[in-house]
């Protein structure tokens, strides 16, 4: 780890002091990761590199789980990376595996955790609405226009999937250089894409929402539905299969239920939504 003033290593003698009791005046990250995790080695130095530009808006505490086993089972850490927030001495929220930096920000956005020295900040213009089929036309046109700009077969791609064009839309990630397919927005495209994929035989919304009447347990027709609803726009419906799914068996379908809520996370563009199905994950996995 960096040495930084804002990123420490955090152990069960001083965890009180450090980390909860300083809760009550600064928000604080706390990392569960381990050597050996992959993932962890990803989140890890995003997570630092955070702590330092917000400089102060928030600290960062890391803890080692097999150096500090009492402390992990103490917060019943099952995976790794796990990472929870603290604020007022209280666990706020928290989410586990490795998240983008893209989506760390909108975490920490979301909690109202700003840069300690930040700018004055510039007026937005209100967005403007845009047709996506008009969208579509505009983007084919400036993509013949200039056929080796790749970001502008990004755009194309996401502007297809708001019309439901998606076998064109993933032809056109499918294409995308890698530097292009690792972008928070294609990252988002693919998830939708999944999700899209898994209704391809799936049948419509009335036999799966009779199927759940007749067994609240039958967790496929739960996740189903919950797919169906997020693709037809209605995400919070969507959102409490699968938390429903997770409350009634967190493992079926190699933990489907928690897999499914990240995806919809990542799909999911209103982040007071997403916060609020975040916490409430963490209270079913923490």
């Amino acid at each position: 780890m960096t040495a930084s003033a804002y990123v420490f290593d955090a152990s069960l003698p001083q965890f009180e002091q450090e980390v909860i009791l300083k809760s009550k005046e600064v928000p604080v990250l706390v990392d569960f990761w381990a050597t050996w995790c992959g993932p962890c080695k990803t989140l890890g130095p995003i997570l630092e590199k955070l702590a330092d530009e917000f400089a102060g808006g928030f600290l960062l505490a890391k803890v080692d789980v097999d150096q500090e086993q009492q402390l992990a089972g103490y917060f019943q850490i099952r995976s790794v990376p796990t990472v929870m927030l603290l604020k007022g001495g209280q666990i706020v929220d928290g989410f586990p595996g490795a998240l983008t930096e893209g989506q760390l920000r909108e975490f920490l956005k979301h909690h109202g955790i700003e840069a300690k020295a930040v700018e004055a900040p510039i007026e937005e213009a209100a967005p403007v609405v845009v047709d996506p089929h008009e969208e579509v036309v505009r983007l084919r046109q400036a993509v013949a226009a200039e056929p080796d700009k790749d970001e502008l077969k990004l755009d194309l791609a996401l502007a297809l999937l708001k019309t439901g064009a998606a076998h064109e839309a993933e032809k056109l990630l499918d294409a995308l250089p890698a530097n292009l397919a690792t972008d928070d927005r294609s990252v988002r495209a693919r998830a939708r894409l999944g999700f899209a994929a898994l209704l391809q035989d799936a049948p419509p919304r009335e036999p799966l929402l009779a199927a759940i009447a007749a067994d609240e347990n039958d967790l496929r027709a739960r996740h189903l539905l919950g797919v169906r609803l997020i693709v037809e726009g209605d995400s919070e419906g969507g959102l409490k299969q699968f938390l429903e799914m997770l409350r009634r068996d967190r493992n079926y379908g190699e933990q489907l239920a928690k897999k499914s809520l990240i995806d919809a996370f990542r799909i999911i563009e209103d982040e007071d939504l997403v916060g609020a199905y975040r916490r409430k994950m963490a209270s079913l996995l923490f």
